[in-house]
């Protein structure tokens, strides 16, 4: 940090070049736990997804209990079972898992993965299920078999439809991250939490927070609405 902003900075009590870089740490903290979930749990919900269209109900039938289960409780009680769960199972300890659930970002990781897997998954369902018979039919045409069809036709027809409802998610799973901080993650709100601790500010601590959430939602909001024109370009009327 530049001398002149770090002497700016400490002429406050509370906005000091200390508490700026926790906010940073913080936030960096926040944007590692939500990417890794958001990749996980969209490579976990794309086969689930095509799973969950099956007709066979012994195949998308356990798929629909998962995304029953993990959409119809609140994500802070998933967090809590998992974190503090994890740890009651006989014998856990002893086993090379501990090292890995002991420390809090991996039960918070696994909490948040499961939970935007199961949206995704019901977001890219609904996108395939909705793809015209038409394109379906031109493919059969073809000769195109089931997987030359899913993979050529009916899942990049679906990644077009299922961007926007997807940006939702991306959004709501960076909201939802700030209760990552119940479980000692020091993350963006977690930071707040402690500088507010120390200063006993709450409006100043808090406040600021939001503005950081209220920027990032900005850049998904911006960047998703890129990757929508991009995506959907082809159905722009073309000027004569």
């Amino acid at each position: 940090m530049p001398d002149f902003i770090a002497e700016w900075l400490n002429q406050n009590e509370i906005f000091t070049a200390m508490t700026i870089m926790e906010y940073w740490d913080g936030m960096v903290t926040t944007l590692h736990l939500v990417f890794l979930s958001l990749v996980i749990g969209l490579l976990v919900a794309v086969p689930l997804a095509i799973l969950r269209t099956v007709r066979n109900p012994f195949v998308s039938g356990p798929v629909w209990l998962y995304t029953y289960l993990f959409r119809g409780t609140p994500l802070l009680i998933q967090l809590y079972i998992i974190y503090y769960g994890l740890a009651q199972i006989e014998g856990i300890q002893e086993t090379f898992w501990w090292e890995i659930f002991r420390e809090p970002f991996y039960p918070a990781l696994l909490a948040f993965t499961l939970n935007t897997a199961a949206y995704t998954t019901e977001i890219i369902r609904g996108a395939i299920v909705s793809t015209p018979n038409g394109e379906i039919e031109a493919a059969k045409a073809y000769g195109m078999n089931w997987f030359m069809r899913m993979r050529r036709i009916v899942l990049p027809s679906a990644a077009r439809r299922a961007v926007q409802a997807y940006s939702n998610e991306v959004i709501f799973m960076l909201h939802a991250s700030a209760i990552a901080s119940v479980v000692t993650i020091v993350d963006l709100t977690g930071a707040a939490r402690n500088i507010y601790s120390r200063f006993y500010a709450p409006f100043d601590a808090f406040i600021f927070v939001a503005l950081c959430y209220m920027a990032l939602t900005f850049i998904l909001v911006f960047a998703f609405r890129k990757l929508e024109n991009h995506l959907l370009k082809h159905q722009r009327p073309v000027n004569g």
